[in-house]
Formats: structure tokens, sequence, C-alpha cells
């Protein structure tokens, strides 16, 4: 798989929205913010200002005038280039046709939660639920919201996709430490509460066939 010449998802942010139309770096700005796209792209503007030069250096995008606002500077407003649709439309194709391996800081919490106690897990993790919880809230209220104005659903893609993830990760919490409470994963030893592992021989052969199944991938692509 030949590697792309841009791989920051803010990137993929910009060409989209200068393919809708010629913009400005504010105005890209605003309308993430506007569409809260700034929930699954991370947003700052002197990332947005420095992926702007990559984009135009690679010739994927170009200045096609500046704007004057009262007192405001100038503005470079951009659109994107031929090659700069091509890029955004093969990147697009790329994201949706195959999973990808997203390394997510839960996952690695959950991968070395053992030596924590399962007393503090528990405490842990339930505080973690009452976070997801109110993000639940939170962009089931934004969906709502975006409904209500005349978004179409197609636009609120993205916003139940996160509720989806969201949910997902409330049921597996909530089945963990159910197994948790019953025994499943815990024993009492000494008076005390710890994790039921057997065969940590195994958990340590687990490791290493993941190591040999990434190391066989990569030499794939």
């Amino acid at each position: 798989m030949a590697k792309r010449k841009m791989s920051n998802l803010l990137a993929l942010a910009v060409l989209s929205l200068l393919t809708e139309r010629p913009m400005h770096p504010y105005e890209i700005s605003s309308v993430m913010k506007q569409r809260e796209l700034s929930t699954v792209i991370k947003l700052n503007y002197s990332s947005l200002y420095s992926v702007m030069e990559t984009l135009q250096r690679e010739g994927l995008i170009v200045p096609v005038e500046t704007q004057r606002e009262g007192r405001y500077p100038e503005r470079t407003v951009y659109t994107t280039t031929e090659a700069g649709r091509s890029e955004l439309f093969d990147w697009l194709r790329a994201l949706l046709r195959q999973p990808m391996t997203e390394y997510s800081q839960f996952a690695a919490g959950l991968a070395f939660l053992g030596n924590l106690s399962p007393t503090e897990v528990v405490a842990l993790l339930e505080e973690h639920s009452r976070h997801l919880k109110k993000q639940m809230r939170d962009t089931q209220g934004s969906i709502e919201r975006g409904l209500q104005i005349g978004v179409d659903r197609l636009f609120l893609t993205e916003d139940r996709y996160m509720l989806a993830l969201l949910e997902a990760r409330l049921t597996f919490i909530q089945q963990f430490l159910l197994e948790v409470s019953d025994g499943t994963l815990t024993e009492m030893r000494d008076g005390k509460l710890v994790w039921r592992v057997t065969r940590l021989d195994l958990a340590l052969l687990g490791s290493e066939m993941q190591q040999e199944h990434d190391s066989t991938e990569d030499n794939e692509i």
C-alpha cells in the first residue's frame, strides 16, 4: 500500500471543506466548530495553518484570492486542486473500505489493569461509566439539536457512530464489572479480593502471538 502524502485527519477535513467551497483558514475553523467536527478530529489553529501549508506545498490546495473585512487583516482564501480532490476521494475510500488499527488509550489501560487491585479497578471503571453516560447524553443532545434545525441525517452520521461506540463501551464495562463481582475474574485470597489468574504463561504467550501477527501484517503492507 503506497504511503499517503498526508495522514493528519485535519488535512482530510480541510480538503473536504475546501472541496465544498473556497474558504480562508478562520472560516474552516468556524465551520468545523459549527458542525462539531472537533469531536472526531482534533482542531487547533496553529495546527490548521501548518496542515494548510503542507497541503499547498504538495499541490493539493491553492490560494484563489485575499479578502479584507473592516479592521481585520487580509485573509487568503483557498480551494482544492484536481490533485487535492483526487487525494480526498482516495483517502475516504481507504478509510471506509477496510478497518484500520486505531490505538485506543482506554484499550491500553485495559491491557494492563492487572497491575491494580480489583477494588480500585471497579472504582475507576464506575467513574469511567459516569463520564460515558454524560458523553452519551451530550452526543444524543447534539443529534437531536441537529435534527430539530433541519440537518440531514447523513451529516449526523459521525455523531451516531460515536454514540454507538459509547454505548458499546458502556455495555462492555458493565459486563466486566459483573464478572468482577460474581467471581468470574476475581477470588478472595487471605481475606483480600485479587484477580483470578491461573495461567499467566498463557497470557504471555498470547502477547507473543499478537506481536507475531502484527509483524506479519506489516510485512504484507
